[in-house]
């Protein structure tokens, strides 16, 4: 049913409950009520979602956004509660920054504190949070490693894994390029493996024609990295990529934008580079204009593909927290409930695609478990 004929229906059976009640003093807050419920309706895109955000005991209204699942378990939480003067260390993945920015941002929006968020690649995020214990939260666009686990235990932190979201890892090339549009995995992998400077695409597959490649990378720390290297090079140590001619551009996705949207690749003139390189699927989304997504083995990423799990190089998305930061800290599990409860309002606008609820609801449980909701 469409969204016009639902509300159609919404309206019609309200104006039938104002009927019969039209007679009781309290008509006023009857209709102020109902001009409330068409509009939660309005912000809610499928039946099933109005259930969930309806039955959830998260309490009324908690969590409500365009559309999405909201795990039942928590309690509502109100960003105007929130101690400023209480603050939260959140560092990690470049992939998921920009998710945790925009919850940041609604949060900030509803009169929440400001936490910073740094940008240090899922790596660097963890050993800030299991090995130096320096913060809260670690956002990661890859799982957390057993020797990560083992660390985080030599600190009495107990971990809790915060699923957030799916990611299609994209490869992109410019609109000029003609001819690198669907590649294999084959193909990407001999791409990231070239060590000669005079390479060309060539090198890569010799039915390509001879252009100058140039190959754009996150560094070693990046879980973007690292989830690249596990689907490409099944996990090879060290990665082919780390002695290949490819541009290491660190945490930096934007290096990549620009060394690959401005490569001047043009069809007939073998004389111009042409370069390619890789990041999350929201970095494409917000320069789609400049570059063209790569198909891989012919599928090209998209929230359907990441579903039906036909995209070779899609991943989850995770946050980590510890069971003792949640109990000791009120506020970061204040701030985490209201993540869950938030992440599938913005997350198809940042270009990430949602989690499956009942990972969300997993992550909900833990959270209440450790937090004594």
């Amino acid at each position: 049913m469409s969204k016009y004929l639902r509300l159609f229906a919404i309206v019609a059976v309200l104006a039938l409950i104002a009927a019969a009640c039209g007679g009781d003093d309290g008509g006023t807050d009857d209709t102020e009520g109902a001009t409330d419920t068409t509009e939660a309706m309005d912000d809610t895109t499928t039946t099933e979602a109005m259930d969930d955000a309806t039955t959830t005991t998260a309490g009324e209204g908690a969590g409500t956004g365009d559309a999405g699942f909201v795990p039942e378990g928590l309690p509502t939480i109100d960003p105007l509660d929130a101690d400023p003067s209480l603050s939260i260390g959140i560092a990690g993945s470049s992939t998921v920054f920009p998710l945790s920015t925009a919850v940041m941002s609604k949060w900030e929006d509803e009169g929440g504190p400001n936490y910073p968020i740094d940008s240090i690649g899922s790596g660097g995020g963890l050993e800030r949070f299991c090995v130096e214990g320096a913060s809260d939260i670690a956002n990661a666009s890859r799982a957390i490693k057993d020797e990560e686990i083992a660390a985080c235990a030599e600190i009495d932190r107990t971990v809790v894994e915060v699923r957030v979201g799916s990611d299609a890892l994209t490869l992109v090339v410019s609109p000029g390029n003609y001819f690198a549009t669907d590649l294999t995995i084959e193909q990407i992998a001999t791409a990231f493996s070239l060590t000669d400077a005079g390479a060309t695409w060539a090198d890569v597959d010799p039915s390509f024609p001879a252009h100058p490649i140039a190959l754009f990378t996150p560094g070693t720390d990046s879980g973007t990295f690292d989830y690249f290297n596990e689907v490409i090079f099944d996990e090879a140590d060290p990665s082919p990529i780390v002695s290949s001619i490819a541009q290491n551009v660190g945490e930096d996705d934007n290096v990549t934008v620009q060394g690959v949207s401005e490569d001047g690749c043009t069809e007939g003139d073998e004389s111009t580079t042409c370069a390619i390189g890789y990041f999350g699927f929201a970095y494409y989304q917000e320069n789609s204009s400049v570059l063209q997504p790569v198909s891989v083995d012919g599928v090209a990423p998209s929230e359907d593909t990441v579903n039906d799990g036909s995209y070779p190089i899609s991943r989850p998305l995770f946050m980590y927290t510890a069971e003792e930061i949640l109990a000791e800290k009120p506020h970061v599990a204040a701030f985490m409930a209201y993540y869950l409860q938030n992440v599938d309002s913005v997350i198809g606008d940042v270009g990430y695609f949602p989690a499956p609820n009942d990972a969300l609801q997993a992550a909900a449980d833990a959270l209440a478990a450790a937090a004594g909701y």
